[in-house]
């Protein structure tokens, strides 16, 4: 956009004394009469650009102009700048390090990029993940349909979806969008999804249900679980639902909590082993049993 390279060369100039035309036309990836357009443009706008021709010329801002910084506060511009690297850790796009130059000026820096907040929302398959990311995106931008293989608890299945938003959410990532196969809107776990493909079959966007815009939605807490844990379990509870999660009593850590995923309880019980009872629901406590047997069954 021409608009977000006037920014970019607008801050260049006020990081350095002066820079050459060749150099903004190699970093903006233009050629230099493009740049001498946008310069022009520039100085229209009111800004004192001035051009010095010979041996270490080039082009600068007037000496003692100042831009105003005071649109944004440093504690907006530092939430701007963590959520810039968050989204830079998923992807390649070259635009979120050129935002990041224009929030940073040099000597004068409007905000510190050393921010003490690192947001890092990759995988260990960062480059599998920045690829489905940046191809769902595609997709959404083109309105046209996505074909992939997606693994589940029941087994495995290719799917064909319209996609509609990528989205970030309980530590995963997710594509929405309405399941051509199921004909219902439907979450999908990016981990899950692989052999990512971007079909020709074009589709027209409808509109999605009030009941179905909120996440949580696609997920209901049926599963009520009460169960007592030994206390030496106590870090392990509260790295992942809180220290108000549990009861402390006689008999250890009463823990009482809503779950989706059956198979994800009954695996993240067995995890504890030998620290904890299932009290209720009696299909879980069953379901620990069955597992248990099986896997001394392995063993014998």
């Amino acid at each position: 956009m021409k608009l977000d390279r006037l920014l970019g060369i607008l801050t260049i100039l006020l990081q350095n004394d002066r820079v050459t035309a060749p150099e903004l036309a190699q970093r903006f990836e233009v050629n230099r009469r493009t740049i001498g357009r946008d310069v022009d443009a520039l100085c229209r706008a009111g800004i004192p650009i001035v051009t010095h021709q010979g041996n270490g010329g080039g082009i600068s801002i007037a000496d003692g102009f100042k831009l105003d910084k005071s649109v944004l506060t440093k504690d907006e511009l530092s939430g701007i700048i963590a959520a810039l690297k968050g989204i830079g850790s998923v992807t390649g796009e070259p635009w979120i390090e050129r935002t990041l130059d224009k929030l940073h000026a040099g000597n004068d820096t409007v905000v510190s990029l050393a921010e003490p907040i690192i947001i890092d929302l990759a995988s260990y398959y960062k480059g599998q993940l920045t690829e489905k990311i940046e191809g769902i995106k595609r997709a959404v931008l083109s309105k046209r349909v996505i074909e992939f293989d997606y693994y589940y608890e029941r087994g495995e299945s290719r799917r064909r979806i319209q996609p509609y938003f990528v989205v970030f959410q309980w530590s995963s990532w997710y594509v929405f969008g309405f399941c051509l196969t199921r004909q219902d809107w439907r979450l999908f776990k990016l981990n899950r999804l692989w052999n990512l493909t971007l079909t020709e079959e074009g589709y027209t966007p409808q509109e999605i249900p009030p009941e179905r815009r909120e996440i949580g939605s696609h997920f209901t807490d049926d599963i009520k679980l009460e169960a007592l844990f030994d206390p030496s379990a106590k870090y392990r509870l509260i790295e992942t639902y809180e220290p108000d999660c549990f009861i402390e009593t006689e008999e250890g850590l009463l823990f009482e909590f809503a779950f989706t995923n059956r198979d994800y309880l009954i695996s993240w019980l067995l995890g504890f082993g030998g620290m904890v009872k299932v009290i209720a629901p009696d299909d879980i406590a069953e379901g620990l049993q069955a597992a248990a047997k099986d896997i001394l069954g392995r063993y014998k």
